[in-house]
C-alpha cells in the first residue's frame, strides 16, 4: 500500500489532462492532421520537410503551422514509444526483457526525483531480478547502485553488501562490453571503405580479434561474445576466406542455440546473412539454397531482413547459372505486398535484376526451352533499348549496369552501331566519372568492351584483352551490400558469355 500512496501523490500533483499517443483508437480518426502525417510517413511519401509541408498545408517548411504540427507530432511519437506492444511473436524474450527493464528504470528515476524512495527501491529490486537472469550488465549496475544507497539509508547491511558485490562484479562486465563494442565499432566504421582506404583496419583487426577472444574467456557476456564472432566474421570476409567465415558464423549460431535465453533475432539474422554472403562468394548453390530455405522461415515475410536475404539468394542463383530458381526468387520477392514500400534504390536494384533475367531468357532460351516459358509479357524490350538511362551520382553504377544490359541486347540483335554507341558512353564514364578505387572491376570490364569495338566485333581480331581480363581475375567479385559493388553477372563471366554469343 505504501507504494500506491507514494505513486498516487506524485500523479495527483503532476498529472496531465491527456496522454497523446498513436494507438489503434486514435488512428481511426482519419480527418486528423496527425493521422494524415503518420499515414503519409508510413507510405514513404516524404523525402524531406518541404515535401511534408507541401502535402499537409501547401506551405513552406518554415511556416509556423507546419513547424508546430511537426513538433507536436514528434512528441506524440515519442510518447507512444512507452506503450509499444512487446508481446508480438517476432519479439525475442531477451529483447522483451531489455525493453521492459529499461522502461521500468525510467520509472525508477522519476520516482526518485519525486522523493518516492521506497517505491523506487521496490521497483529497482524487481528490475534487478530480471536483469540478473539475462545478464544486462548496464541495468544491474544501475539498479545495484540505487539499492545499495537505499540499503545504507535504512541500515540493511546484508542487502548493502549484496548490492555492492553486484555493482563491482558487473561494472567489470560492463567495462568489457563497452570495450567489445568499441572494437566492433572500429571495424564497421572502416569496413565499408574501399580496400585501398582500409589498410589501417587490415593491420589492426587481428589485434581486435585477439582482444575480443581474451574478453570472452574472462567474461560470460552475450554482448562480448556476439561482438567477438562478428569481428572474426568481418576479418575473414576482408581476407576473402569465406570458408573460415562460414565456420565462425556456424559457431555463432551454435552459441545462440545453446543459450536460448540470450536469443536475439537481429543477431541471428546477421550471422545467417553473413553465411549467405559466404555461399555467394564461394558460388556454393547447394549449401546456399539449403541455408536460404531454412533461414527464410525464421524471418517475417516482407521484412527488411527478408528482402536483404532474398537479394543474396537471387544473386547466388544467377551467379551459379540456376536461372529458373532466380526467376522464382524474383517473382516471390516482387510479388510480396510490401515490395512497393521498399526504398526507391532497393526497388531499382530489383528492376535491374529483372532486366538481366530477361536477357538470360533471350540469350539462353534456345538451349534451355524452359527459360522461354518464363518470358514476361510486361517487359518491353524496345522501350528499354530507347531509354536514355541516367541515374544520380550516388547511383551511377545503375547507369553502368543498364547501359551494359543495352549492349547485351543489341549484341543479340547484331546491331553493332548501337553497341558501339553504348560502349562509347561507358568509356566516357570510365574515363571521367568512375573512381578507380571504387569501380575498379567495372572499369576493367568497360576496357574489355572497348576492345570489341576495335576488333569490329570479330573475335579473331581481338587483342589487348588479357591484361584487363586478368585484372578481373586478380580482383574477384566482392559484394558487401553496397550498390557500387553490384554485379548481376560477375564481369569475367559476362565477358565469356559475350564471346560465346559472338562466335
Amino acid at each position: 500500500m505504501k507504494n500506491l500512496i507514494e505513486i498516487a501523490k506524485i500523479v495527483t500533483k503532476k498529472k496531465v489532462r491527456k496522454i497523446e499517443i498513436f494507438d489503434d483508437h486514435s488512428l481511426k480518426h482519419k480527418n486528423s492532421k496527425f493521422n494524415e502525417f503518420y499515414e503519409a510517413l508510413m507510405a514513404n511519401k516524404f523525402k524531406n520537410d518541404r515535401d511534408a509541408a507541401s502535402f499537409l498545408y501547401s506551405c513552406s517548411p518554415t511556416d509556423d503551422k507546419y513547424r508546430q504540427l511537426k513538433s507536436r507530432f514528434r512528441k506524440r511519437l515519442l510518447n507512444t514509444l512507452f506503450f509499444l506492444d512487446i508481446n508480438l511473436p517476432s519479439t525475442s524474450s531477451y529483447n522483451r526483457a531489455y525493453y521492459s527493464v529499461n522502461k521500468d528504470w525510467t520509472l525508477v528515476k522519476i520516482l526518485l526525483s519525486n522523493g518516492a524512495d521506497f517505491t523506487a527501491a521496490s521497483l529497482a529490486k524487481q528490475i534487478l531480478t530480471i536483469a540478473l537472469k539475462f545478464k544486462f550488465a548496464d541495468v544491474i549496475v544501475n539498479c545495484s547502485r540505487i539499492l545499495r544507497k537505499y540499503s545504507a539509508e535504512v541500515g540493511d547491511e546484508k542487502n548493502y553488501e549484496q548490492c555492492d558485490q553486484y555493482s563491482k562484479q558487473y561494472q567489470n562486465v560492463l567495462d568489457a562490453e563497452i570495450r567489445s563494442e568499441e572494437l566492433y565499432q572500429r571495424v564497421i566504421m572502416n569496413y565499408l571503405k574501399p580496400p585501398s582506404k582500409n589498410e589501417d583496419l587490415r593491420e589492426k583487426i587481428d589485434t581486435y580479434c585477439d582482444a575480443l577472444v581474451g574478453l570472452s574467456e574472462i567474461y560470460d557476456s552475450p554482448i562480448v561474445i556476439y561482438n567477438m564472432y562478428l569481428v572474426w566474421a568481418y576479418r575473414y570476409e576482408m581476407l576473402h576466406d569465406f570458408q573460415a567465415m562460414l565456420e565462425v558464423c556456424n559457431k555463432a549460431e551454435n552459441y545462440i542455440e545453446e543459450n536460448p535465453i540470450y536469443y536475439q533475432d537481429d543477431k541471428l539474422a546477421t550471422f545467417q546473412l553473413k553465411k549467405m554472403s559466404a555461399y555467394l562468394h564461394l558460388k556454393d548453390w547447394k549449401n546456399g539454397k539449403t541455408n536460404a530455405e531454412k533461414c527464410l522461415q525464421s524471418f517475417p515475410q516482407g521484412s527488411d531482413t527478408w528482402f536483404n536475404f532474398m537479394e543474396y539468394y537471387i544473386l547466388l542463383a544467377i551467379h551459379t547459372d540456376n536461372y529458373i530458381n532466380a526467376i522464382a526468387i524474383y517473382n516471390e520477392a516482387t510479388e510480396n505486398n510490401k515490395f512497393k514500400k521498399l526504398t526507391a534504390t532497393t526497388r531499382e536494384k530489383w528492376k535491374i535484376y529483372d532486366i538481366y533475367l530477361n536477357y538470360i531468357i533471350e540469350s539462353q532460351g534456345t538451349v534451355n526451352p524452359i527459360l522461354l516459358t518464363q518470358r514476361k509479357k510486361t517487359f518491353r524490350l524496345s522501350r528499354f533499348l530507347n531509354d536514355p538511362i541516367l541515374y544520380p551520382k550516388d547511383q551511377r553504377i545503375f547507369t553502368v549496369l543498364l547501359v551494359v544490359a543495352q549492349v547485351l541486347f543489341f549484341l543479340e540483335k547484331k546491331s553493332y552501331s548501337n553497341v558501339t554507341e553504348r560502349i562509347e558512353r561507358l568509356k566516357s564514364y570510365a574515363n571521367r566519372q568512375l573512381k578507380k578505387e571504387e569501380y575498379y572491376r567495372a572499369i576493367q570490364f568497360i576496357r574489355l568492351l572497348q576492345q570489341l569495338v576495335k576488333s569490329d566485333y570479330q573475335i579473331e581480331n581481338l587483342s589487348n584483352v588479357e591484361k584487363y581480363y586478368q585484372r578481373l581475375i586478380d580482383t574477384p567479385f566482392s559484394y558487401r551490400g553496397l550498390i557500387d559493388e553490384s554485379e548481376v553477372i560477375p564481369y569475367e563471366k559476362l565477358w565469356n558469355l559475350i564471346l560465346s554469343r559472338l562466335k
